[in-house]
C-alpha cells in the first residue's frame, strides 16, 4: 500500500510517501510545498492545491493521512492553518482514496512510543524505520511520521 502523509501549513506543507507491505515500511519520497507569504491567500491556497495534485498524480497513493490542526494562541494563524488543511483534505479526498486524520500526540506515540516526544526523537526514529531516508526538512519528517501512523492504524 502506498501512503501519502501530509503535514499541512500555509507557508510550508510537508509531504512524505511510503510503502507499507505488512509490517515492512519503505521510503519512496518526501519534500515540502512552500508558498510565498507575499502572495494573496487565495493564490497561496491554489499553489498548494496544484502542487498536491501533482504529487497525487505522480505517486498514485492508495491512502493518505493528514495531521490534525493544533490550536495556536494566535487565532489568525490557526485560521490560516485550517484553510491550508482544508485544501489538503479536499485534494486527497478528490482522488477517492481513504484519508486518515491523526493528532500530533498520536503520531508521536505511533513512531516513538510516547506522545510527548520531541521533533529530534521523531526524526531519529524515522531514520531507523526508514533506513537511508534523507529528510527534506522538519515538515517533511512530520509528514513521513503521519504516513507511518496511518500504516500502523489502518491494520486495526
Amino acid at each position: 500500500m502506498i501512503i501519502l502523509g501530509l503535514d499541512p501549513g500555509l507557508g510550508t506543507t510537508g509531504w512524505g510517501v511510503i510503502v507499507a507491505d505488512g509490517n515492512r515500511l519503505s521510503h519512496i519520497a518526501n519534500g515540502q510545498i512552500k508558498t510565498d507569504s507575499k502572495m494573496a491567500l487565495a493564490s497561496r491556497l491554489l499553489k498548494l492545491d496544484l502542487e498536491l495534485t501533482d504529487l497525487l498524480l505522480e505517486h498514485k497513493p492508495d491512502g493518505a493521512a493528514v495531521e490534525e490542526v493544533y490550536v495556536n494562541s494566535n487565532p489568525q494563524s490557526t485560521l490560516k492553518l485550517g484553510q491550508a488543511r482544508g485544501v489538503v483534505l479536499l485534494g486527497a479526498s478528490r482522488t477517492g482514496i481513504e484519508v486518515g486524520e491523526y493528532s500530533a500526540r498520536t503520531v508521536k506515540k505511533s513512531v516513538v512510543g510516547v506522545g510527548n516526544a520531541d521533533k529530534d526523537q521523531v526524526q531519529a526514529m524515522l531514520k531507523i524505520l526508514l533506513p537511508g531516508v534523507k529528510l527534506a526538512g522538519a515538515d517533511a519528517a512530520d509528514a513521513l511520521a503521519v504516513a507511518i501512523t496511518h500504516a500502523h492504524h489502518r491494520k486495526r
